[in-house]
C-alpha cells in the first residue's frame, strides 16, 4: 500500500535535493545490467503506484484469491471496513473530512504495526536511541507513513487486487497480491507481516520486489551518517509541519525543543 513516484517528491521537499527514497533507475539497477523501454513503461507505473503502496489494497475492489489463511483474513477483514467507511454516504461530506480521516487512521493502526515499520527503517541505529527519541522517531515517522496512507485511500481510481496466495513461516508471513489497474496492468505488491497474540499485522511491504522498509533504511542511514540522527529528525518535523493540522489528521505534533 505506498509507492516511489510521490514518496520520491516527498522526499525531494524532505532531503530538499535526492530525497529519502532511492531513484527507481537505483532500485532497478539493482536487479538487471538492461533496461528496456518496456522496463521504463513497467518502472514509470510501479513508481505512480508505489507511495500507495500502504493503501493501494485497501482501495481495490474485490478480486480473486487463492487459498487463504488467517495472515489474509485478517488483511482482508481490515479492507473491508476501509471499504465501509470509503462508502458510506455520511463520511464523504466535505464537513466529515477529520472524522473520516481519523477513522481510517485507526484501521490503518490496525492493519499496519507503525512502530515496528520504525523500528525496521532506522536499522542500526535504533539500538543507540534512548527511551525518548525512539518515542519521538516513531510519532514522527508514524505520522508521516499514516498521512500518505489516508491521503492515497481518498484519491482511489479504480485498482483491483488479486490474493495470489501467502507463506507462514512460524509467527510472519507472506501475503501475495497483484494491483491491477483499470488499464490492465500488473504489480506485484506483497505484504510481510507478523503474528503476536493471535493477530496478524504488516511490518514491511515489497513492490515489484522493492522493499519500503529497506528503501527508508537506505536513505535514513545515508542522512545518520553524512550529518546526524538529530539532522534527520528535524527533516521528519518540517515535514510534519507542512502536513495537515493536527486537528485534520487525528495525531498531535511533535513539538521542537
Amino acid at each position: 500500500m505506498w509507492a516511489r513516484a510521490e514518496t520520491r517528491r516527498e522526499a525531494q521537499n524532505l532531503e530538499g535535493k535526492t530525497g529519502l527514497w532511492p531513484q527507481a533507475s537505483e532500485c532497478e539497477g539493482r536487479r538487471r545490467s538492461s533496461f528496456t523501454p518496456g522496463d521504463k513503461i513497467r518502472s514509470d507505473m510501479t513508481r505512480r503506484l508505489a507511495p500507495a503502496a500502504l493503501a493501494a489494497a485497501l482501495l481495490a475492489a474485490p478480486g480473486s484469491s487463492a487459498w487463504a489463511g488467517p495472515p489474509t483474513e485478517q488483511l482482508r477483514a481490515g479492507i473491508d471496513r476501509v471499504v465501509k467507511v470509503l462508502e458510506e454516504p455520511a463520511l464523504k461530506k466535505d464537513a466529515k473530512a477529520t472524522e473520516r480521516r481519523v477513522t481510517l487512521r485507526g484501521i490503518a493502526n490496525e492493519i499496519f504495526d507503525f512502530a515496528e515499520i520504525s523500528q525496521r527503517s532506522l536499522g542500526r541505529h535504533w539500538q543507540t536511541r534512548t527511551p525518548p527519541e525512539r518515542e519521538e522517531f516513531v510519532t514522527l515517522f508514524g505520522d508521516l507513513l499514516e498521512r500518505t496512507y489516508v491521503s492515497k485511500i481518498e484519491s482511489y481510481s479504480g485498482e483491483r487486487v488479486v490474493y495470489a496466495g501467502e507463506m507462514v513461516d512460524g509467527d510472519q508471513a507472506t501475503v501475495r497480491t497483484r494491483i491491477i489497474t483499470k488499464q490492465g496492468t500488473e504489480v506485484s505488491v506483497d505484504y510481510r507481516m507478523f503474528e503476536r497474540d493471535g493477530r496478524w499485522r504488516v511490518f514491511d511491504v515489497n513492490i515489484e520486489g522493492v522493499s519500503l522498509v529497506g528503501n527508508y533504511r537506505t536513505q535514513f542511514n545515508a542522512i545518520i551518517v553524512r550529518s546526524s540522527y538529530q539532522d534527520l529528525v528535524t527533516k521528519l518535523k518540517a515535514k510534519q509541519n507542512e502536513g495537515a493540522r493536527p486537528r485534520d489528521t487525528g495525531r498531535h505534533r511533535v513539538q521542537s525543543p
